[in-house]
Order: structure tokens, then C-alpha cells, then sequence
């Protein structure tokens, strides 16, 4: 895909390209590579669905032992997955605009909604973060769809959040999308709360069994005016962006 994210397709049964929606997860089995067995499988968002070619595509960065092993995958090899695991998006096609604001790899998570969307006539406006403009992946996100595409960088202090703010509250205001979603970073995360943006995150956490048995997932939302516990894998990984409270400490 580029020197930071690498793109894996897979063709699988027919029924898991018709039910997944965008925002959901699966759990993959990385294949042993040089004498290293990844113990855990890797929980990896959905970036593209085919239903009409029995296709799911994944969108990952190679950053350890199992996305070195998934790199290393031929056309032609196999591989096992569970899924789809997890709480998708919310959308309608009654909707005359939505914004997306991602950072980094967050955007192949909502990469879905884009043709769900343009599919529907709902018009899509985009904040697009990234270290510099290499790794922007324009063209991976939008497909060929129309967007207004707001791009901001590290690179120049664009993506700061005291740039980025002036930029989605005049957004927000002058738009009025009907759903904001995000993912891919905290920052932007607590941006939204901050000006009442209405809609929806999938929050990136670590996850171990990603069916709610090992509670290495759980994180802190405020519910009816109180405290909960939830766990992200399976009572998330989206939930509305003013549910999200903090991260759980331990220790």
C-alpha cells in the first residue's frame, strides 16, 4: 500500500462479506514465520467489503512478530479468522452529510462508510491526519468517491489540535452533518467531545480472547449519568463519541 500500511485480501464464504458491516473486527490467525508462532490472534478492522466477490479486505502496519507473518502471505495461501466480531457503525441513508475524521491507520476502519454513503447519495466530508503526506492514503479511503478532503500533517503542525479545532468547529457548524465518526486517535477523540459533536468512535485497544472472557479490553464511559465498565470487543469496538470516559488504570 505505501512504506507504512500494507493491504491483505482475502476471499472468503460468501455469507461473511454479506453480513459484515463497517466498524466491525476479526480475529486473525498469523501464520508461523521463521521459527516465530504468534500466540495470540491479531484483531484487525474491516477496511473494504465485497460482497459481490466474496471479499474482505484488511488494512494493518507491520509492527511485530504477527503483521511481519501476515506480510509475508502469497496469493494463493490460506489462512484462518473469526469474525465479524463486534458493534458496527450506525447509518442511514436519510442522512444528507456525514464527516469522518481519522488519523493514521484509523482510517481503513471507517473506510466502509465511504462507499455505504456515496452508495446512498449522502454527501462525505473528511479530515484526513497523518505524519506527512506520504502517508496520507487518500485515494486508498475515498475509492473514487467524491469527498471534501480537509488533509492535516505533523509534518507541517497542521495536525496540532489548536489547527485542528478552529477547522472541524466551522465544519460542524457550517455543515451540520448528521453523524460525525472517528478513529485513530484519543486527541481527536476528545476534540469532539469538547465541541458536542454528535456521533460515533471505534476505539483502537488492545485485546487478547476479543469475545469478553479476558477483560484486557475494558475501558471506563460515563452511562445515565454514571460510571460503567465496558468491554471493547464485544460491547464495542463503536460506541457514541460522549459515552467514551478515559482509559482503565491498573495497578
Amino acid at each position: 500500500m505505501n512504506a507504512r500500511y500494507k493491504y491483505l485480501r482475502l476471499s472468503c464464504p460468501e455469507p461473511l462479506a454479506r453480513t459484515t458491516v463497517a466498524g466491525q473486527f476479526f480475529q486473525l490467525a498469523c501464520p508461523v514465520s521463521d521459527n516465530e508462532a504468534p500466540f495470540l490472534r491479531r484483531p484487525m478492522s474491516v477496511y473494504g467489503i465485497g460482497p459481490e466477490d466474496d471479499r474482505i479486505e484488511f488494512l494493518y502496519h507491520v509492527k511485530g512478530v504477527g503483521t511481519r507473518a501476515l506480510e509475508r502471505l502469497r496469493p494463493g495461501e490460506t489462512m484462518t479468522m473469526i469474525g465479524p466480531l463486534g458493534a458496527g457503525f450506525s447509518f442511514s441513508a436519510d442522512w444528507k452529510r456525514v464527516l469522518l475524521v481519522a488519523r493514521g491507520v484509523g482510517l481503513a476502519t471507517m473506510a466502509p462508510l465511504v462507499p455505504l454513503a456515496a452508495r446512498a447519495g449522502v454527501a462525505i466530508t473528511t479530515v484526513l491526519s497523518a505524519r506527512t503526506p506520504g502517508d496520507l492514503m487518500r485515494k486508498e479511503f475515498l475509492r473514487g468517491a467524491s469527498a471534501d478532503v480537509y488533509p492535516v500533517f505533523d509534518s507541517d503542525g497542521s495536525s496540532a489540535v489548536e489547527k485542528v479545532e478552529p477547522l472541524i468547529a466551522r465544519l460542524l457548524k457550517d455543515e451540520r452533518p448528521d453523524m460525525v465518526y472517528t478513529c485513530g486517535s484519543n486527541r481527536l477523540l476528545t476534540l469532539l467531545q469538547k465541541l458536542d459533536a454528535l456521533g460515533e468512535v471505534a476505539l483502537e485497544q488492545q485485546m487478547a480472547c476479543a469475545m469478553g472472557v479476558c477483560l484486557s479490553c475494558v475501558r471506563l464511559f460515563n452511562e445515565n449519568g454514571e460510571k460503567v465498565f465496558r468491554r471493547v470487543c464485544c460491547e464495542g469496538p463503536v460506541f457514541p463519541l460522549g459515552a467514551v470516559a478515559g482509559e482503565v488504570q491498573f495497578g
